[in-house]
C-alpha cells in the first residue's frame, strides 16, 4: 500500500523501480519523468521529486555521507537576527553559497549532491588505485617474480572495473548533454508549477542549478529571469552548466584511468622487450654450446676411428703418429667451432 501511494505520488510507473533494485546489474541512469528524477549512479539509488528525495539503503556506508550533505543543503535554513546600534533586528543571510541554493530548484540542488558524491567517491577510487599501483608497476620493473606479475594482475583487474564504472557514468551524462528533451524532462519545479507570465517576472522563481562554478552563480540571476520572463520552457542552459561541470570532472578521473592504463601496457612493452632479450641470450648460449658439441664430435670421430681394434702395419714403430693424430684433430675442432661462429656473427644470429 505505501509503495502505491508512493508510485501514484511521484507518477512513475513500477518498472522504473527495477533500475533501483541493487540484485539487478542495470547500468548508471539519470531519467526524467513527469513529477520524478530516477537516479542510479553507482550506490547512489534515489527517486527525486520537486519536494523530498528518496533514497534506497539510506544507513548504508556509502550512502550516509549523501543522506547528511543532502540535509545541509536541503535544510531549510533560517535567517541569521542581529541587532543594529537602534535595538531594531534587522534579517540578513551571512553567506553567499546559502543564497545561491535557496534560488536553485530542490530537485537540481538533490541531482547536484547526487553528482557531486559519486563523481568524488570515483575519483577517490581513482586515487587510491593509482597510489598502489604505480609503484608495483616500478617494482615489477626492476625485479620480475611472480608475486610482483600477480600483484599487477589485480591492479590491472580492479583497473578495468573501476574504468567500466567510471565509463557508464561518463556516458550517461553525455548522453544527457546531447538531448535538450531529456534535460527539459528534469526541470520538475517547472512542470509542478508551469511556465509564468511576463507580469510575474518580480516574483519568479529561479530555475537555475546551482553550479559549482563560481561563474554561472554570478550569471544565474540574469540568466534565469530572462528565461522565465519569456516563459521558454525548452531553456536548459542552466541545468547544461552544472552537467557538464560534472561532466568534466568524471572525465578527469577516466583520462587518470586511462594514463594509468598507458603506463601499465607500457610497463608490459618493457618486460617483454626484457623477456625477449633473456630469451635471445639463452639462444646464443644454445648455439655456442650446440657448436662446441659439433666441433668436439669431430675430434670424437677421428677418436673412434683410431680406437677400433683393428691391425694397423704402419702404427709399428711410429709412436709420434699418436701426437699429430691429437694435435691435428684438436686444431680442426677448433677451426671448425671458430667458423660456426664467425658465420653466425655474420648473419646476425648471435651479438658483437
Amino acid at each position: 500500500m505505501w509503495i502505491s501511494t508512493r508510485l501514484y505520488r511521484v507518477q512513475i510507473h513500477a518498472r522504473d523501480l527495477r533500475i533501483l533494485d541493487p540484485l539487478l546489474s542495470y547500468p548508471s541512469t539519470i531519467m526524467g519523468r513527469e513529477r520524478a528524477i530516477v537516479l542510479n549512479l553507482e550506490h547512489i539509488k534515489a527517486i527525486i521529486t520537486a519536494e523530498e528525495v528518496l533514497l534506497r539503503d539510506p544507513f548504508e556506508e556509502n550512502v550516509v555521507p549523501v543522506v547528511e550533505e543532502l540535509r545541509r543543503r536541503l535544510h531549510p535554513l533560517a535567517p541569521q537576527i542581529v541587532q543594529d546600534e537602534g535595538g531594531e533586528n534587522v534579517s540578513v543571510q551571512h553567506d553567499l553559497e546559502i543564497i545561491d541554493e535557496d534560488e536553485s530548484p530542490f530537485e537540481f540542488r538533490a541531482l547536484e549532491v547526487a553528482l557531486e558524491a559519486i563523481c568524488s567517491f570515483l575519483d577517490a577510487r581513482t586515487t587510491e588505485l593509482e597510489t598502489s599501483a604505480y609503484p608495483a608497476l616500478d617494482e615489477l620493473t626492476s625485479k620480475i617474480s611472480s608475486k610482483n606479475l600477480d600483484r599487477v594482475r589485480k591492479l590491472k583487474s580492479a583497473m578495468s572495473r573501476l574504468t567500466a564504472r567510471v565509463q557508464k557514468v561518463r556516458d550517461e551524462l553525455e548522453q544527457l548533454l546531447d538531448d535538450d528533451d531529456d534535460m527539459a524532462d528534469l526541470y520538475l519545479s517547472r512542470k509542478l508549477f508551469g511556465p509564468l507570465s511576463p507580469l510575474s517576472g518580480s516574483a519568479a522563481t529561479n530555475w537555475g542549478p546551482a553550479s559549482p562554478t563560481i561563474g554561472s552563480r554570478i550569471s544565474r540571476t540574469s540568466r534565469a529571469s530572462t528565461a522565465t520572463i519569456h516563459g521558454n520552457d525548452n531553456d536548459v542552459e542552466e541545468l547544461e552548466m552544472l552537467l557538464e561541470a560534472y561532466f568534466m570532472q568524471i572525465d578527469g578521473t577516466l583520462n587518470k584511468l586511462t594514463t594509468l592504463r598507458e603506463y601499465i601496457d607500457d610497463t608490459e612493452d618493457y618486460i617483454n622487450i626484457q623477456l625477449d632479450n633473456q630469451r635471445n641470450q639463452l639462444i646464443q648460449l644454445e648455439l655456442f654450446l650446440s657448436s662446441g658439441t659439433v666441433s668436439l664430435s669431430i675430434y670424437s670421430l677421428v677418436a673412434g676411428i683410431f680406437g677400433m681394434n683393428i691391425p694397423y702395419s704402419w702404427n709399428n714403430n711410429h709412436a709420434h703418429v699418436f701426437r699429430l693424430v691429437v694435435i691435428f684433430s684438436g686444431i680442426a675442432s677448433a677451426l671448425f667451432f671458430v667458423a660456426i661462429i664467425v658465420y653466425a656473427r655474420q648473419k646476425g644470429l648471435v651479438g658483437s
